[in-house]
């Protein structure tokens, strides 16, 4: 069984470490500038928290200290082969299982007929506009990663999410089009009414 700190960030930070040995401050650097923060979630604070639970599991350990000029004294970490293995296991238990991940957009779906059809339109409307602009955004980061020459494998996470928002998008435009035309007819209080009424006589 893996230890507790093997989380997605834990994850993150070991991965970094397979490469080269370095101190949390690089880390949360190489992190934003390879934009992992669009597939984990990672600040300052909790990356540093990390490390500390990965070296009390054993999967890192200190390898050296640094200072340069007043800046505070920086510790620099190496993953051990422990840390390793916990990578791979952590992969190999992830990649082939699909597990429910629970997304709040999908419970929002859920309780969209509480709404009126107009404003959850308009949030829909509001939500495809954003979905619009990290399209774009996924775009420029393949398009920098060409120009780099960054290996295809080390950008999959991108194209797997642009692929991602790409089907959300192409969905949300098909079942607003579906609504605003007439083909799903809103819920009304009424029906919500005598679909409650319909609840209370099956629990009798």
């Amino acid at each position: 069984m893996l230890p507790r700190s093997v989380t997605a960030l834990g994850v993150a930070v070991l991965a970094l470490l397979f490469e080269r040995p370095m101190h949390p401050y690089e880390m949360f650097q190489l992190l934003g500038a390879r934009r992992r923060d669009r597939v984990v979630k990672v600040r300052p604070g909790s990356l540093y928290h990390a490390v500390e639970r990965l070296e009390r599991d054993g999967l890192v350990v200190v390898s050296g200290t640094d200072r340069q000029g007043n800046r505070p004294e920086r510790t620099t970490y190496e993953i051990t082969d422990t840390g390793r293995a916990a990578v791979r296991e952590w992969v190999t238990d992830t990649v082939p299982a699909p597990t429910p991940e629970y997304p709040r957009f999908t419970l929002g779906l859920a309780e969209l007929h509480n709404l009126g059809s107009a404003e959850a339109l308009a949030l829909l409307d509001r939500r495809m506009e954003a979905l619009g602009v990290e399209l774009a955004e996924l775009d420029a980061l393949e398009r920098l990663a060409q120009e780099r020459a960054v290996p295809e494998l080390f950008t999959i996470p991108f194209s797997y999410t642009r692929a991602m928002v790409e089907a959300e998008l192409a969905w949300l435009r098909t079942f607003v089009d579906r609504v605003r035309g007439g083909d799903v007819p809103w819920v009304t209080e009424e029906h919500l009414a005598s679909l409650k009424l319909a609840d209370q006589k099956g629990n009798r």
